[in-house]
């Protein structure tokens, strides 16, 4: 019976192979394997992006509804990279100033401070669009506009949140979208959003918060989104679809 070649003498031996039609070629194996590797995906830092609407011209932060129960998304800072921007107000339909607050990330203690909300009435503000338990997307992921919507979860009725349907995480838009609820330990990372007070134009220029569910960097996973500009979709009423 013939004995099979040894393992680690038959990977050798492909390995000098190798190496013999590389220096034949003139070219390092470094080279060669740099060659074969596709570039990384993504952008070197947050890119400076104009809110426009399907046909092109500027989202105008006067056209924002307060308490909107439609989806406005736009992808950022990468394309395939939803994110939902709202104007929040009171039960009553009254536009709500935003600050600037310290979020807990409740998976390790650590702290960041949110964005404060723009336009005339400082109640605008965006978040990321995917749920960080699992990263369920809308129509799963829905903001409950207050006073328009609501969920109850333990006997507590929740509106003016963002609520994952997929399993029950729910985030304070008011206060950087912290977490309310769980299962999620993480609250949703939010976009710097920069109004223009003299066009009433809105740009989105930066994120803070836990880097997005299932990337090890904000920056990298998908392709960058070119131009200078992001447009903002209406998904539509999930409570009426």
């Amino acid at each position: 019976m013939n004995e099979g070649i040894d393992e680690t003498k038959r990977n050798f031996l492909k390995l000098m192979v190798t190496a013999s039609i590389v220096a034949g070629a003139g070219l390092s194996l470094g080279v060669v394997v740099k060659t074969l590797s596709p570039p990384a995906l993504g952008v070197s830092s947050f890119p400076n992006l104009k809110l426009v609407d399907s046909s092109g011209s500027p989202l105008l932060a006067s056209n924002l509804g307060v308490n909107s129960p439609s989806a406005l998304q736009f992808s950022y800072p990468l394309q395939s990279t939803p994110n939902n921007i709202v104007s929040l107000g009171d039960s009553s339909g009254n536009p709500i100033s935003i600050s600037a607050t310290e979020v807990t990330i409740p998976a390790d203690g650590s702290k960041y401070l949110s964005y404060a909300g723009v336009g005339k009435n400082g109640s605008i503000v965006a978040y990321s669009g995917i749920c960080q338990h699992l990263g369920c997307i809308f129509p799963e992921l829905r903001f409950y506009p207050n006073g328009v919507e609501s969920i109850t979860l333990a006997g507590k009725t929740y509106t003016g949140v963002f609520h994952c349907l997929c399993h029950g995480s729910t985030y304070d838009p008011t206060a950087g979208a912290a977490v309310l609820t769980g299962p999620t330990t993480h609250p949703l990372p939010m976009v710097k959003l920069v109004w223009d007070s003299t066009t009433d134009e809105i740009y989105v220029s930066n994120m803070v918060g836990p880097t997005i569910y299932g990337r090890a960097s904000d920056l990298t996973g998908e392709s960058p989104i070119s131009g200078t500009t992001t447009e903002v979709t209406n998904l539509g009423n999930p409570f009426t679809l």
